[in-house]
C-alpha cells in the first residue's frame, strides 16, 4: 500500500474530481485522474489503483440515476465498448499512450471548437449521432481509450452531446455505459497483473472519498440549467481534451529525443 503524503495529496485530487464528474458530467473529468496519479506513480499503476474507485463510483452513480437512460443508443454504443476494451488489452504492451492521448485530445479539441463555432456561425450540418456506423465507432474508441488511461468519456461526449438529450438521461446513458466497461475492465485489469495486493489496499483507502465526489457532481447536476450544463460539458471536453493533446505531445518529444 502506498503511504507517501504527496501521492495522497494528488489521489485525494484526483478522486474528488472524478467522482464531480461521474455524479454530475457524464465522466468528463475522469481524464483527470490518471494524469494526476502519473505524477507520483507510473501511469499503469495510476490506472489500476483508480479502477475498483471508479467501479465503486458506478455503483454510486447508476443508484442516482437509476432507470434513466437512452436504450436506443446503449444497443450501440456497449457493444461496441467491450470490443475496444478488447482491442485495448491486447494493444496495452503494444501502443503507447501517448499516441492514444494525441489521437483523441485532437479529437475532442476539434469537436468543441466546432461546436463553439456553430453557436456562433450557424449553419445547417448533416447529423451523424444517433447512426449505427457512428456510434460503433465512437464507442469502440471510447471502450478503447478508457481501458488504456481512463479517458473514454471525451469520445462518448462527442457522440452523444449533439444529441441534446436531457441532461439527466444524457448522464444516465454514460453512467450505465461505464459501469458495464469497467466492471469488464477487471477482469483483462487482473490478468495483467495491475490489481495486486498493494494497489487494491491503495485503491480501498481512497473509496471513502468517492461517495463525496459523487455527492457534490450529483448536487452540481440537480441545479445547474440545462445550457449550462451543456456548456459546462463542452468547456470540459475542451480543456480535457487540451490536457490529452498536451501530454501525448510532451510524452512523443520524449520518445523521439529519448
Amino acid at each position: 500500500m502506498i503511504t507517501e503524503p504527496l501521492f495522497f495529496l494528488c489521489a485525494t485530487a484526483a478522486v474528488l474530481i472524478a467522482g464531480i464528474g461521474k455524479g454530475g458530467f457524464g465522466g468528463g473529468t475522469v481524464v483527470v485522474a490518471v494524469p494526476l496519479l502519473s505524477l507520483v506513480v507510473p501511469p499503469a499503476q495510476a490506472a489500476a489503483i483508480m479502477l475498483p474507485i471508479l467501479c465503486f463510483m458506478d455503483l454510486l452513480s447508476l443508484w442516482a440515476c437509476r432507470g434513466v437512460y437512452d436504450c436506443r443508443n446503449l444497443k450501440v454504443l456497449l457493444p461496441a465498448g467491450l470490443i475496444g476494451v478488447g482491442l485495448g488489452s491486447l494493444g496495452f504492451n503494444v501502443l503507447p499512450d501517448v499516441y492514444i492521448k494525441l489521437m483523441i485530445g485532437f479529437l475532442a479539441i476539434l469537436f468543441s471548437i466546432n461546436y463553439w463555432l456553430m453557436k456562433w456561425l450557424p449553419r445547417s450540418q448533416a447529423s451523424y449521432s444517433g447512426s449505427l456506423l457512428y456510434g460503433g465507432i465512437w464507442g469502440i474508441l471510447s471502450g478503447f481509450t478508457s481501458f488504456s488511461v481512463h479517458a473514454g468519456g471525451p469520445p462518448l461526449n462527442i457522440y452523444l452531446l449533439p444529441q441534446k438529450l436531457h441532461k439527466t438521461v444524457f448522464l444516465g446513458t454514460i453512467v450505465t455505459f461505464f459501469a458495464v466497461v469497467n466492471y469488464v475492465k477487471l477482469v483483462p485489469y487482473a490478468g495483467l497483473e495491475l490489481l495486486d495486493t498493494s494497489n487494491l489496499l491503495t485503491s480501498m483507502s481512497l473509496a471513502l472519498l468517492a461517495p463525496l465526489g459523487v455527492y457534490l457532481g450529483m448536487w452540481l447536476h440537480r441545479y445547474l440549467d440545462e445550457t449550462w450544463f451543456y456548456c459546462g460539458c463542452y468547456i470540459l471536453l475542451l480543456l480535457t481534451g487540451g490536457q490529452l493533446f498536451y501530454e501525448g505531445t510532451v510524452g512523443l518529444l520524449d520518445l523521439t529525443l529519448g
